[in-house]
């Protein structure tokens, strides 16, 4: 991570806040200011000696500088990096192996919101053995700190930490896991990808540095965990305990009351001069992080089943999550709805699909409510799919069955219509010409 923030440094990227701060909601609150600009190094934290970090990756920008890419090219590079994956290596030396505690209030942890139960951490990765597989498992799940020794743990039900932990609970035992806090971004984003059951995001993040991430065996767990983290905390997942937690997430919404796993510590491992990861949920790193990602996968798989998709966009509007907007070169009319199936099977917490025609920026709002406004016929070109399992984030879905109604929309020019008729007028040099010559 630090050599990732030279690079910000160097591109004026990151700013350096010098003052004393809390981390009890004034760092939260200089970062949402800070939301969409640059990333924020607060270097002096109250009662802590720790270094904070936020707003890492909270541009399209700085996310392309993570994986290795320009801005048009950041699917390219993930997709590349999912389908040609690698080993990453092994070394014996860790960074993070220069200080010890046993105390989880070592660590500058941020109380964000108001109602929130407490402080969370927001970036943490959790490295656990794929039991059935013989893998191993990267997943971002956030820690609630309960006190010196103990986190609740909120896991999904269904994703691989919670199978991993299933079956340990099954066999009688506690599940294992390091944790990394203070990672290079492209581990945070292989870390988010929901990979097939069984692969390794490590080798994905591998992929997006060049090769170049180095692993080492993490002493209580013996996960792989990168060489270069900042923090790393070992310990286990109790089999028998929970603890009632919420917290806001993407739709910068409370989430409703949870009973989750306990981890109780055994060590923290953390570097000389050390900085700690902070991520605002909802706002545009959070986003980020967690849809980028996604977006890569659902143009990945729209583009194997239907070629003619140009590009899938996850809308900010929808909180880079919840909508999505697919740009397809349409060959027939049964396209679009082939592509809203599609989209929904590749990312389950989909709710409403947008699809258009290659003449419509699918990032640009305006565009796709023209292409509705002048190609839509709710009668026709309206899909709805009721009662489906969505996304238990939505706080207007049936929260205990996690039932949601879906919506598609096909806002594509039809076959049966006069093509004139959608034609956008262009004037001949519009975009060649220059001002300066006629405003004088």
């Amino acid at each position: 991570m630090r050599g990732y923030l030279d690079i910000l440094s160097k591109k004026g990227e990151l700013a350096i806040v010098k003052k004393k701060v809390s981390t009890k909601f004034e760092i939260a609150a200089v970062t949402a200011r800070m939301d969409g600009s640059k990333a924020i190094l607060f270097e002096n934290i109250k009662d802590s000696k720790f270094r904070i970090v936020s707003n890492l990756v909270g541009t399209r920008k700085r996310f392309a500088y993570a994986v290795g890419s320009t801005e048009d090219k950041i699917h390219q590079k993930v997709i590349s990096a999912i389908k040609h994956t690698s080993k990453p290596k092994i070394s014996k030396k860790a960074k993070f192996m220069e200080n010890q505690s046993k105390d989880l209030f070592t660590l500058p942890i941020v109380t964000h919101f108001e109602k929130e139960p407490g402080p969370f951490i927001t970036s943490s990765i959790i490295y656990t053995k794929n039991q059935e597989m013989g893998t191993q498992n990267s997943s971002f799940n956030r820690l609630l700190r309960i006190d010196d020794k103990h986190f609740s743990i909120r896991m999904v039900e269904g994703r691989h930490l919670h199978r991993t932990f299933v079956y340990a609970k099954e066999h009688g035992e506690d599940l294992k896991v390091a944790i990394s806090i203070g990672v290079h971004p492209a581990v945070s984003i292989a870390g988010a990808y929901q990979a097939d059951w069984g692969k390794d995001e490590l080798d994905i993040a591998n992929e997006l540095l060049n090769k170049k991430l180095t692993l080492s065996i993490s002493p209580y767990s013996g996960m792989h965990v990168p060489s270069e983290s900042e923090i790393i905390i070992e310990g286990r997942i109790l089999k028998d305990k929970t603890h009632k937690e919420w917290m806001v997430e993407m739709l910068r919404t409370y989430d409703f009351k949870r009973a989750q796993p306990v981890f109780e510590l055994d060590k923290i491992y953390y570097r000389n001069n050390p900085i700690f990861h902070d991520v605002l949920a909802g706002f545009s790193e959070h986003q980020l992080l967690m849809g980028m990602p996604i977006e890569a996968k659902i143009n990945k798989e729209l583009k194997q089943i239907l070629p003619q998709t140009k590009n899938v966009v996850l809308t900010e509007g929808g909180c880079k999550w919840l909508h999505a907007v697919v740009q397809i070169s349409k060959k027939h009319d049964s396209d679009p709805k082939k592509a809203i199936a599609a989209a929904f099977s590749a990312h389950r917490s989909l709710k409403n699909v947008v699809v258009v025609d290659d003449d419509i920026d699918p990032s640009d709002p305006v565009a796709v409510e023209y292409a509705m406004a002048t190609r839509f016929q709710a009668d026709k070109d309206l899909v709805i799919v009721p009662k489906v399992r969505g996304s238990s984030l939505d706080p207007s879905s049936d929260q205990k069955k996690l039932l949601t109604t879906k919506m598609g929309i096909d806002a594509t020019k039809s076959f049966s219509k006069r093509a004139e008729g959608f034609e956008i007028a262009k004037i001949p040099g519009v975009n060649n010409m220059s001002l300066k010559n006629y405003l004088k």
